[in-house]
């Protein structure tokens, strides 16, 4: 047997195919990827010596380009506090070369830092109040984004939606936009600084938003403050004022884990509505007055892409005298695992 004329052919179809393996992996990629978040958590109220579990997100996203300039995503929520809900069904187009993008469907409203932060990269078990009652939309229609500047980056984004929230769509019909637009302005690849205004209108009454933020953010340490303002057509219930202020310092941990974070948070909200009218025809506080501070620490496990985090908090709650506050709204610790992958 005639070994080399054997081995030089096969050499040479290996060589061929590790080539024709190269110029595959080096076009762009138009796979789906999906991505998921899954966060499990159990909270004890000392006041009232009671306690439950809960699995507060478990959501699946898919994600990908058809062409270069177009991609998609879709994600649904299968455990959105107990329900199942549809969150995000867009697809944009993207110009690098103008630096602009331009979304069709339906998706979170560009406004706020916190209420704009997906679940799998929130700082503490449960959300700000900006993030949860006051700015917290999503909504069907178009936005758009366009990004300048090289010393100091600025995004402008904005976006003109129905109005009708994600489950009223197909007899939704309207004259009355709701709009959106944020400015997000980089300053020394560390300080970021937000504002926005946005227009709703839940049923009949418009409600006017503006927000102002800012952030200062390096691998150890997260610094952040936010404003909001919320006013009512026609006096049809009093502004509204929410603030959210924390910090998060990272330490890096040798063994089980990669780092472990100690953090602290302020936030606060005036009574606040949510612009529907009750049997009477007029707007009242479905949230109370309140202040609170949450102490907390994070152990961090994983990679950038594939990370879980284990979190336990302490929330303290401070009501008027005359509040007698919701059971899930009291002074609480909570335990989270949140995976991400």
């Amino acid at each position: 047997m005639n070994i080399p004329r054997i081995i030089l052919p096969l050499l040479l179809f290996a060589q061929g195919t590790i080539t024709v393996c190269h110029a595959q992996d080096s076009r762009p990629s138009y796979m789906p990827e999906i991505h998921g978040t899954i966060r499990a958590k159990y909270e004890y109220a000392p006041q009232t010596n009671r306690g439950r579990s809960e699995v507060r997100n478990a959501r699946v996203s898919v994600n990908g380009k058809i062409v270069p300039q177009i991609s998609y995503k879709a994600e649904i929520d299968l455990s959105d506090e107990g329900k199942i809900k549809m969150l995000d069904a867009y697809a944009r187009f993207s110009s690098k070369s103008l630096m602009t993008s331009i979304a069709m469907g339906q998706m979170r409203v560009p406004f706020t830092i916190d209420a704009h932060r997906s679940p799998h990269r929130q700082y503490f078990a449960n959300r700000s109040f900006i993030a949860k009652q006051v700015g917290n939309v999503r909504d069907v229609g178009v936005s758009a984004a366009h990004s300048f500047g090289e010393t100091v980056p600025v995004t402008v984004e904005g976006g003109i939606f129905n109005g009708s929230g994600l489950t009223d769509q197909k007899d939704y019909w309207t004259r009355s936009y709701n709009f959106s637009v944020k400015t997000t302005v980089c300053f020394l690849e560390r300080f970021t600084a937000v504002a926005g205004v946005q227009k709703t209108r839940p049923e009949d009454i418009s409600i006017i938003m503006w927000n102002a933020g800012a952030f200062y953010h390096t691998s150890l340490w997260h610094i952040e403050a936010e404003y909001l303002r919320k006013n009512y057509s026609g006096g049809a219930f009093p502004g509204v004022n929410a603030i959210d202020a924390f910090a998060s310092r990272r330490f890096p941990v040798r063994k089980y884990a990669n780092g472990i974070s100690v953090l602290a948070r302020y936030d606060y909200m005036s009574d606040h509505s949510d612009g529907i009218k009750d049997e009477n025809g007029v707007l009242t506080a479905n949230d109370a007055e309140r202040h609170r501070l949450t102490f907390g620490t994070t152990l961090h496990f994983g990679t950038k892409k594939i990370f879980a985090d284990l979190r336990v908090n302490y929330e303290k709650y401070f009501y008027n005298k005359s509040t007698t506050p919701n059971v899930s709204e009291r002074d609480k610790i909570v335990v989270e695992l949140m995976c991400r992958f």
